[in-house]
Parts: C-alpha cells; structure tokens; sequence
C-alpha cells in the first residue's frame, strides 16, 4: 500500500514538471512569434515608406525629364536659327569675297621694276648666283582663272593625318602618298577603284629606290616628280618612270633642311605643281626668306626656265598650289579653322588686282596636308586630317592688267 502511494506521488509531480515545461515551451514561442509580428510590423512600414519615397522620386525624375525635354526642344529650335543665321553670314562672306580682293602680292610700281630687270637680263643674258637663268616674262598666252568653288566631294579617309593624294593629268591612275616621308608609292587605276578599296589593299605598290620627303610630288604623263633630302644642305626632285620603274632624270637645289615652305605644315620643304604649262617648283632659298618663291621646270630635263618671287608670305600657309601659271596659296590658322585663298601671283602678269579672288573653302575638318591641282579634271585632290577630298572650282578667263 505504501509502495502505490509512493508510485502516486512521483507520477503527480512528474505531471506537474511536465506541465511546467510545455507552458514554458509555449510562452517562450508566444514571445518569440510576438518578437517576429514586431518585426515583421516595422518591415511592412519601412517598405511603405521606400514605396512612398520612391514614388515621390518617379514624379521628381518626371517632371525633370519633361523640363529637360522642353529645354531641349527650345535649344534645337536655338541651333537651328544659329545655324539659319551661319548660313545666311556664309552666304554674305561668300558675296563680300566675291567683292574684295586678296592682299596685294607686288604693286605696280614692283611689276614695272621687275619688268625692266626681266629686260635688262634678256639683253645681257645674265644668270643669278646660284646658276638658274632668268628669262623672258612671258611663259604662255594661257588665261584662266578660279573664279569659285563648284562643289567638294570627300572620298574617304585612310592612314596618316598628313598625307598627299592626286592624278596622273594624262591617265585615270591615282597615286597615294600617305604620310611626310617613305619609300612606298600606292597606285590605283582609277579614282572609283581607290574610293571602293578597303584602305590599300587593291593598290600596287611603287617601292621607289630613293625616299620620298614631304606631300611635295606630283605625277605627269607617266612619270612621279618627289622631293628627296637626305643632306642638310640640298634638295634633290627625282624624276621617275612609272612604267618602266627607272629613274630618268634629278636635279639638285640649295635648301637647307629644316627650312619650310608652309609654316604651318613644316614636313614640307619644297611643293611640285603640275598645270597647263607644265612643271612647276615652289619652294624658299633660305630660312630667313619670308616669301615663296616659285621656278618654271622642264618636265624633260628638269633644269629650271625661270624663277619669281611670288610676294606670298609663308607664314600661316598650309598649301599652294598653281593653275594656268597663277599661284593661289593657302592660308589657315595654328588652331585650324577655314582654309582661304589670300594670295594670288600671276607669272604672267594678265591679272589686275581687284579681279584675283579672295576664296574661302568649304567647311571641312581642319587644315590641308596638301593640295594637288588637275587641269584635265579642272579639280584639286585635298588631304584633310587623313580625309581623301575633291574640290571642283570654276574656271574663268582673265582680263588683260
């Protein structure tokens, strides 16, 4: 009997501990799902709050974008009249050019002395230091002139920044000069073949046997003229057989090295020019000669026929180039901005000084590398900052000074 009551007791109280552990086991859950809704509360709060903000932040970033849509609006209707504004200024520059003329380039007091010293040397038959003759005035009876600029095609864009480009006069051949110095020569059969080729791959190259030295060359009738200097005292033009890859003729002139014909494209130490008349040479006897100076070649022989200074200042030149025996240089700015035509010498003196027309180019990239003039095609081929350009210009004939 004692022994039941025993075994009663211990299994109350084991009841009792049990009943103690699960309501401690529950209030400890209680508090901990309790604990979680708290938590679970100021989520949902936050995330009320980001919701809000952020749809605060949508409105905002509309309103803006509606303001930034409207200002942009109003600043292209703004270009828009700038650029209505430019044309119309261009359009009067163009008329003022067309009214003006570019800076003298010789007086007529200079012509009529020249003229006379032009006589004086044909009768004594003298020769300047140096060994190049001066002869008569008067190389042709050819009287044309760039009257304006018809149209400008830009090609395409390949290689060096610097660079020179242009066409055999008497063929379809196109010849690349890409860079201010090399031995290599690339040539294309026609101006559509080289606008069509994936840079230079289609061209054959022309390895020549002696290195060409600044966008100075020119091509006639199946023969390369470049400029080589490999001394610091002379500057030696190569003529060159295009078909027969031999050198058939040099000739030698005294310019020093680091002397430059245009001073904003210094690689430049001397520039050929091909027209009607033939070969011409442009270039500047010493560093401390403001002015270029132009000499008529013999495209045979190469010696020169005659030599004039042009009264052009090379300062701020970037080009020249020579049609009908007229040199028009070049000019531009250091920080590039719109080539003009600003000088204009006639070798055979038909020009009167209100006719010779102050050109500006068409807007392009920057400045010209070189400038190649075709009397066939009546075209200058233009190197722009690697761009290949077309310049057609509209001849007209000059009237008697």
């Amino acid at each position: 009997m004692k022994l039941v009551l025993v075994l009663l007791v211990s299994c109350s109280w084991t009841l009792i501990g049990a009943q103690n552990y699960y309501q401690a086991l529950m209030d400890y859950l209680e508090n901990r799902l309790l604990a979680i809704e708290d938590r679970m509360h100021l989520w949902h709060q936050q995330a009320h709050q980001y919701h809000t903000e952020m749809l605060d932040f949508k409105k905002l970033t509309t309103e803006a974008m509606v303001g930034i849509r409207s200002d942009q609006s109003a600043m292209f209707k703004e270009l828009e009249g700038a650029s209505a504004r430019m044309d119309l200024v261009e359009k009067e520059m163009d008329y003022v050019e067309t009214q003006n003329s570019p800076r003298a380039c010789a007086n007529k007091a200079d012509r009529v002395l020249e003229q006379e010293a032009w006589g004086l040397q044909e009768r004594e038959e003298v020769e300047e230091e140096g060994g190049w003759e001066e002869l008569q005035p008067r190389v042709s009876e050819c009287e044309e002139l760039i009257s304006s600029f018809r149209s400008v095609k830009i090609l395409k864009r390949i290689g060096s920044p610097k660079g020179m480009w242009t066409r055999d006069p008497k063929s379809s051949k196109v010849y690349i000069f890409n860079g201010t110095s090399g031995e290599t020569v690339y040539e294309f059969r026609s101006v559509q073949e080289f606008s069509r080729s994936q840079g230079v791959a289609e061209s054959r190259i022309i390895h020549l046997p002696f290195e060409w030295t600044g966008p100075g060359g020119a091509v006639h009738n199946g023969y390369l003229y470049y400029i080589n200097q490999e001394t610091d005292t002379d500057v030696q033009v190569i003529k060159y057989d295009l078909m027969s890859g031999l050198v058939t003729d040099t000739a030698m002139f005294p310019i020093g090295k680091h002397v430059s014909l245009y001073t904003l494209n210094p690689e430049t130490v001397a520039d050929l020019a091909v027209d009607d008349e033939g070969l011409w040479l442009l270039f500047i006897p010493t560093d401390s000669e403001p002015n270029i100076s132009l000499a008529k070649m013999d495209t045979a022989t190469l010696d020169i026929e005659q030599i004039w200074d042009t009264r052009c200042p090379r300062e701020n030149a970037e080009a020249a180039f020579v049609v009908c025996g007229t040199v028009y240089v070049v000019y531009n700015t250091r920080l590039a901005s719109r080539s003009r035509i600003q000088c204009v010498y006639d070798v055979n003196d038909m020009m009167v000084s209100e006719e010779a027309p102050l050109l500006y180019f068409p807007r392009r990239y920057g400045a010209h590398a070189s400038l190649k003039y075709n009397p066939e095609e009546k075209q200058l081929y233009g190197w722009d900052d690697g761009y290949q350009i077309i310049y057609r210009v509209t001849i007209k004939r000059k009237l008697l000074a």
